[in-house]
């Protein structure tokens, strides 16, 4: 066609070329519709030809257990800390400079040692002040009874009248209640001025010193700790979900860290009835009786919990539970697909889980590879293993089928 459209241009004259030039276009537009019409008889005459493509089903490598029930106990863990009984914090009733600590950490103290002591100087003005209110209290007192006791003869022999008599009682008396007002705060002062003197309230050992020589302090404003003598006991915090288990707990032990092998019967003394507004954990105290003296205050310790199980309750290894819809859930194998099914614990007991509702023995249930399925998935068992109630599925997860 171009090989046309060429020709008939070089063989018209100049003025003749337009209709050459349309009749070349013309050409050109039929050419491209030609082509197009067999491309697409190509392309349909392929689709024709080809086959439809293979789906796949992906079964996923996974390991089961058959659920099996048993009586056991469950066993609940909690880290801790020693602490005494009895703990005082002690300040001084009085504020003032320190001037002398007496007593160290770890030191040994008896009940009315002296601990710390205060700069005694302004007590002891203000002691001096207070005795000299007295003294000019006691002048106005003994000059107010003798002026009463003037007016009174006055009084007597008709000289003065009887409402002047009455101003000279009152007056006694004011003078009076002040006297007893000045004693009262001498002895108040009195008591002040020993105050400088921190001493201890108890026997027992100091376990922190929060002030020092030198240190100005307020009345109040704890500088040193004392422990009190006696029994120990770890402070722990207990999560919501085991209140329950905590109180009843048939059986409760305590370890320290530093002697594993040694285990001390626990005793539940004390519960807060609240939880902590950070934490959302119960604080817990758990006596000690027969603790001995190498179980020393500060040492970290664990609380063991067991709460035997009243009927038998099935188990699965921890590593069988999956998170689904804000709660537990086991995945269960039936027919070769797996599902979801929510569950309730009931404790614990070493590597394994108590169920206590959402499953029945028998049971076939997945317990590695759980993240990695989806409900309605499709598994496949290959082989039984030697021992340990497992079985394992295919282990190569592109097999088609």
């Amino acid at each position: 066609m171009l090989n046309l459209y060429n020709a008939l241009r070089a063989r018209w004259p100049e003025r003749d070329r337009t209709g050459a030039r349309l009749y070349g276009r013309l050409l050109r537009r039929r050419h491209s519709a030609v082509v197009g019409c067999l491309a697409v008889a190509s392309l349909t005459l392929l689709a024709a030809c080809s086959k439809p493509a293979e789906q796949s089903v992906e079964i996923r490598p996974v390991r089961t257990i058959a659920l099996a029930s048993a009586s056991a106990a469950s066993v609940s863990e909690f880290p801790g800390e020693i602490k005494p009984r009895v703990e005082s914090r002690l300040g001084f009733r009085v504020g003032g400079k320190i001037v002398e600590r007496r007593v160290d950490a770890g030191a040994m103290v008896k009940r009315g040692q002296v601990l710390m002591r205060l700069d005694p100087a302004d007590l002891q003005l203000q002691t001096a002040q207070a005795a000299a209110a007295v003294q000019a209290a006691r002048s106005s007192l003994e000059l107010a009874r003798a002026e009463l006791t003037r007016y009174q003869e006055l009084e007597q022999k008709n000289f003065v009248s009887r409402a002047v008599l009455d101003a000279k009682e009152m007056a006694f008396r004011s003078a009076q209640a002040s006297h007893e007002q000045a004693l009262a705060g001498l002895r108040t002062q009195s008591n002040q001025a020993t105050y400088a003197n921190l001493v201890a309230d108890m026997d027992g050992v100091v376990i922190a010193i929060d002030a020092e020589a030198g240190q100005v302090v307020a009345a109040g404003t704890p500088v040193v700790r004392v422990a009190g003598q006696g029994e120990r006991e770890v402070a722990i915090s207990i999560p919501e979900n085991s209140i329950d288990t905590l109180r009843q707990a048939s059986d409760i032990q305590v370890r320290v860290w530093a002697d594993p092998g040694q285990s001390y019967r626990g005793v539940l003394r004390e519960l807060a009835p609240a939880a902590d507004p950070l934490t959302r954990t119960y604080a817990a105290r758990i006596s000690i009786p027969e603790a001995p003296a190498q179980v020393r205050l500060g040492m970290s310790a664990t609380v063991r919990l067991v709460l035997q199980t009243p009927q038998a309750l099935p188990r699965v290894p921890l590593s069988a539970l999956y998170a689904y819809q804000g709660g537990s859930a086991l995945w269960v194998v039936e027919d070769g697909v797996v599902n979801p099914v929510p569950i309730q614990m009931a404790g614990t007991e070493g590597n394994d889980i108590l169920i206590a509702s959402g499953v029945t023995p028998g049971q076939t249930i997945v317990t590695a590879g759980v993240n990695q399925l989806k409900p309605g998935q499709r598994v496949r068992v290959m082989s039984e293993p030697e021992q340990g109630g497992e079985r394992t599925v295919a282990a190569d997860a592109g097999v088609r089928k």
